[in-house]
């Protein structure tokens, strides 16, 4: 159990927080990021999270102790709980205006487009949210080849043309460190096929889903899971992303899946 889940089962709440602070700050505002381009709509999205996570005697954070913490990691669920306030944020801050869906896509790209770009969906749950009002049987790598239509053909408020450019098909290096690996993608993946990392230990999971999924700089992982540098990082990330590929394989999920 992570060090906060001990001193708020105790009823230490202060203590809980000032470690949950000090371990999740940067995956919050990781998140936060990835919907607020302005630095000073982060600063103010974070506190927004910070008052929500404490609020009503850390109601949310209880709620994660007795519901949650058996099925989600700390930071799956905290991913999805700030991408939630930040969401909700965007839509009541005076004055902003949220894009609409473009006319020129077919209506399911039209789907993915609200569901991903607006409402800050994953592509699993994109994936999960559409595929349950059409029931079309489609798979999920038919999925993600609609959502790479989709981007080519309207890519998101957030990302400019030239670093959609830059993407390019995914290697058989699943972990390979370069600009070229679409980290997103391959996170989506890995969430769908996370019993595939189940036999690891917890701060290898969590560093999993911080470089990979919230692209968190090695460096700043190792310091949030207490590894010595990283190079640790690199090592025992890749080593769990082999299990990955295997898995991937075993779903009949190739390379070309991910171009």
């Amino acid at each position: 159990m992570e060090p906060w889940l001990v001193e708020l089962s105790e009823g230490r709440t202060q203590a809980a927080w000032d470690l949950f602070a000090e371990r999740y700050r940067r995956l919050m505002l990781a998140t936060i990021k990835r919907l607020v381009p302005d630095h000073d709509d982060v600063m103010d999205v974070f506190s927004t999270v910070c008052q929500a996570l404490t609020a009503n005697d850390f109601a949310r954070l209880r709620r994660y102790y007795t519901q949650n913490a058996q099925r989600a990691s700390v930071a799956t669920w905290l991913v999805a709980v700030v991408r939630n306030l930040t969401i909700d944020w965007l839509r009541q801050h005076e004055g902003r205006r949220r894009p609409t869906v473009p006319a020129h896509l077919s209506s399911l790209q039209q789907e993915i487009y609200r569901a991903v770009c607006l409402d800050g969906s994953s592509h699993v749950e994109a994936y999960e949210i559409i595929e349950s009002r059409s029931a079309s049987g489609m798979s999920f790598p038919e999925f993600l080849r609609e959502v790479r239509a989709t981007h080519r053909a309207a890519p998101c408020p957030n990302e400019t043309p030239a670093r959609g450019a830059a993407r390019a098909p995914v290697s058989d290096d699943l972990a390979a460190p370069s600009p070229a690996l679409d980290p997103v993608e391959t996170a989506e993946l890995a969430r769908r096929i996370a019993d595939a990392l189940a036999s690891h230990p917890d701060d290898v999971r969590l560093a999993v889903e911080l470089f990979v999924v919230e692209r968190m700089p090695a460096a700043d992982v190792a310091r949030v899971v207490g590894w010595p540098n990283g190079k640790a990082v690199y090592n025992r990330v890749y080593r769990a992303l082999a299990a990955l590929q295997a898995a991937f394989q075993r779903e009949g999920i190739g390379p070309g899946d991910l171009s």
